[in-house]
C-alpha cells in the first residue's frame, strides 16, 4: 500500500514536472506502452517501480518528451527530413539529441538524468546491438554532444564506426554542436552528414514506368490464375487481397480528386475492380508482392496451453474491470432487447390485452380495439464485424481495452441473436519483411505496399463465444502488435461480410490512428496509406451493402469515415462502442459523433 502510495505521488510530481518545462499545462501525461498520437498526450512507459533505475529512467524519459516540447518545431523537422529509413531515424535520433543537449545546459539535474540514462542504456545492450550504422550513429552522437564520456572501446563493435565517423564527418561533429540552439541549420548539417555516409535512400532514375506497369500486369495475371484455384474455404486459403482490391488511385492534389465508381458485374457478390477517376498527378495503389501475406486462425499461432495463459491473462484484466464491464453489458443488452421486444402496436382487434385500455372496455363491452401485439424487428438478422487494429501504438491499455469489449460484445450480442466476428489486422515484419527483401533484389520506382501483411481471425461469425473466447486473449500478446495497413484490411472484413447471408451487414473499425508502414512510405508518396484508406472507405459507404464507422482511440478519423468517433481517453473505448453498436439499431442512425 505504501509502494502503491510512493508510486501514485512520483507520477504526480513527473507529469508537474513535465508541464513546467515545456510550459504546457493542458499537456495529459499517462503511463502506457503505447506511443501518443496527439500533441497534449505525453506517454510513458509503465513502472513496477521495483528498483531505483526505473525511477532513474522515467525521469530522464519525462525529461526528453518535455524538451521536445520546448525545443523541437515539429514543422521545421518535417522541412528537412531526408528520405529512406536508415536516414530519417539518424535524423530523428539526431534531433533528439539536440534538444535533449539544450535542457541539459540550460538545467543541471536533466544534465545528471540523461547520463545516468545514456550510461546505463550503453552497457546493457550488447555489442551486436551497434552492427547497424544508425544505433551506432546514435550513441556515438549522444557521447560527443552530451559529453557522456562513454568509453567506446568497451564496444569492439563501435570502434570500427567511430572511425569512420571521425574521419569523414569530424569538423561537421563539431559543427552540430555549435548550433545546437538553431534547429534549422542543425538541420541542414546534419542532412550533409547523412550525404556524407551516403545514407540517404534515393530511388533509380533508369526505372521507367513502363517497366514499372508490365511487371504490375504480370502480377496481376498471375494472382487472377491464382484466384481461379483458390479453395472455397476462405479462412485456410492463400491471401491474396489483391483480387478485392477497387482499382483506387492516389492523387498528390485532393482538391482536384474525382471519384467514380463502376460495379462491372453487379449481379455477383464477389468484388470486382472498379474505376476512380482523376486528376493527371496520380499514383496507383499497388501490392509489390503479396506472397508472404497470411490469413490466420488465432489458434493456429500458439500453443493451446499458451492461448489458455493469455485468456488467463484476460480474465484477470476482466477481473478489474467488473463493475466497467457489468455496467457496459447491462447497457447494451437493455438497449438491444428495448428495440427487440418493447415496440408494440396498440388498438388492435386480437392479441394481448392492453392493460391501459380496461377502462374503455368497462365503458364500452364491445370495443374490440383494445388489444396489443409485439412488433417484428429486423435487426435480429444481423452480422457484426469488429476489427481491430493489433499495431505497435495499440499496444498496453488500448489493446487490452479492445479486447475486453470485443469479449463484452461477443457474449451479449450472442444472446440478442446477432452474430460477432472478432478481426486484427497487423504485419508479419517491421520495415517490411521478405517483401522489401525481394523487392532490394530489384528496385523499382513506387513498388506500392511493400510490408507483410498479418490478418488474424479471432472469432468467425458463426463461433460461439463459448468455443472462440481464448483466441481472444492472444490479442495481448504483444509479439504480434507491429505495423497497421488500414485499407487492405478493411477490404478483407468487407469481402468476409459480402459472403454472410444476413440482411444486415455492419463493419465497426477500432483503430488508434492513421495507417503505418516505414518499409512502404519510404519509397511511396507520404499520403500513400493514407489516400488509399479514404478512397477505399469512400467506396465501400458508395455501395451501402455494409454499414461502415470506426471509433479512434486518440486521434480524430473522422477524416477517413463518414460515420466515426473520436475517445479522448482508452477508457471511454467501452461506452463508445456500447452507444455506437446500439444507435446502428434505429432506424435512422446518426450520421456523425464526436466525443472531445
Amino acid at each position: 500500500m505504501e509502494n502503491e502510495k510512493q508510486a501514485e505521488n512520483f507520477k504526480i510530481a513527473i507529469s508537474s514536472t513535465i508541464k513546467a518545462l515545456a510550459k504546457k499545462q493542458d499537456l495529459n501525461i499517462l503511463f502506457s506502452d503505447a506511443p501518443a498520437k496527439e500533441s497534449n498526450v505525453i506517454n510513458l512507459p509503465k513502472i513496477s517501480f521495483d528498483s531505483i533505475d526505473e525511477y532513474q529512467n522515467i525521469r530522464a524519459l519525462a525529461d526528453s518528451e518535455a524538451l521536445k516540447i520546448k525545443y523541437s518545431n515539429s514543422e521545421l523537422l518535417k522541412k528537412f527530413e531526408p528520405r529512406g529509413m536508415i536516414a530519417k531515424n539518424i535524423y530523428k535520433s539526431a534531433e533528439k539529441i539536440r534538444y535533449e543537449k539544450l535542457g541539459s545546459d540550460n538545467f543541471a539535474g536533466i544534465n545528471l538524468n540523461f547520463k545516468n540514462y545514456y550510461q546505463k542504456k550503453f552497457k546493457e545492450q550488447n555489442e551486436d546491438t551497434y552492427n547497424s550504422i544508425e544505433k551506432a550513429f546514435d550513441i556515438i552522437l549522444a557521447n560527443h554532444l552530451l559529453n557522456l564520456d562513454l568509453k567506446i572501446e568497451e564496444k569492439k563493435s563501435l570502434i570500427n564506426w567511430n572511425k569512420i565517423i571521425d574521419a569523414q564527418i569530424k569538423d561537421k561533429l563539431d559543427l552540430l554542436k555549435k548550433n545546437i540552439s538553431n534547429q534549422e541549420k542543425f538541420s541542414t548539417i546534419l542532412n550533409s552528414i547523412i550525404l556524407d555516409l551516403k545514407l540517404e535512400e534515393k530511388l533509380s532514375p533508369n526505372d521507367s514506368d513502363n517497366d514499372n506497369e508490365q511487371k504490375n500486369e504480370n502480377k496481376l495475371k498471375d494472382q487472377n490464375d491464382n484466384e481461379i484455384n483458390q479453395d472455397k474455404n476462405s479462412n485456410k486459403q492463400d491471401f491474396n487481397i489483391e483480387s478485392i482490391i477497387p482499382d483506387v488511385e492516389i492523387d498528390a492534389n485532393e482538391s482536384e480528386q474525382e471519384s467514380l465508381i463502376e460495379d462491372e458485374n453487379s449481379s455477383n457478390d464477389e468484388i470486382k475492380s472498379s474505376n476512380i477517376k482523376k486528376s493527371n498527378s496520380e499514383v496507383k495503389y499497388k501490392i509489390f508482392t503479396n506472397k508472404f501475406d497470411k490469413i490466420i486462425n488465432a489458434e493456429e499461432m500458439v500453443d493451446p496451453s499458451e492461448m489458455i495463459k493469455f485468456r488467463e491473462n484476460l480474465d484477470n484484466q476482466l477481473k478489474s474491470f467488473h463493475n466497467f464491464i457489468s455496467r457496459l453489458a447491462n447497457k447494451l443488452q437493455r438497449k438491444l432487447l428495448a428495440f427487440q421486444n418493447r415496440s408494440w402496436e396498440f388498438d388492435l382487434e386480437e392479441g394481448m390485452l392492453d392493460t391501459a385500455k380496461l377502462t374503455r372496455v368497462i365503458i364500452d363491452p364491445h370495443n374490440s380495439l383494445s388489444y396489443k401485439k409485439e412488433k417484428n424487428t429486423n435487426f435480429k438478422d444481423t452480422v457484426v464485424t469488429l476489427l481491430i487494429d493489433n499495431s505497435g501504438s495499440m499496444r498496453g491499455r488500448p489493446i487490452s481495452i479492445a479486447a475486453i469489449c470485443a469479449d463484452i460484445l461477443s457474449r451479449t450480442l450472442e444472446r440478442c441473436s446477432v452474430k460477432v466476428e472478432v478481426l486484427g489486422f497487423t504485419t508479419l515484419n517491421w520495415k517490411g519483411g521478405k517483401s522489401r527483401e525481394l523487392w532490394l533484389k530489384n528496385k523499382i520506382n513506387n513498388p506500392g505496399r511493400l510490408n507483410d501483411l498479418s490478418h488474424i481471425i479471432y472469432k468467425s461469425a458463426d463461433t460461439p463465444w463459448r468455443r472462440g473466447k481464448n483466441n481472444l486473449g492472444l490479442m495481448l500478446k504483444e509479439g504480434i502488435l507491429k505495423e497497421n495497413i488500414d485499407g487492405e484490411a478493411i477490404l478483407w472484413a468487407y469481402q468476409r461480410l459480402k459472403k454472410r447471408s444476413e440482411e444486415r451487414k455492419i463493419l465497426m473499425v477500432i483503430s488508434d490512428g492513421a495507417p503505418v508502414d516505414d518499409s512502404t512510405l519510404s519509397v511511396n508518396p507520404g499520403n500513400y496509406l493514407e489516400k488509399h484508406l479514404k478512397n477505399t472507405v469512400k467506396w465501400i459507404e458508395n455501395k451501402k451493402d455494409v454499414e461502415i464507422n470506426a471509433i479512434g482511440i486518440g486521434h480524430d478519423v473522422t477524416n477517413y469515415y463518414s460515420k466515426a468517433l473520436k475517445i479522448a481517453d482508452v477508457q471511454e473505448l467501452g461506452d463508445a462502442l456500447i452507444d455506437q453498436l446500439a444507435d446502428l439499431f434505429i432506424e435512422e442512425p446518426k450520421r456523425k459523433k464526436t466525443i472531445n
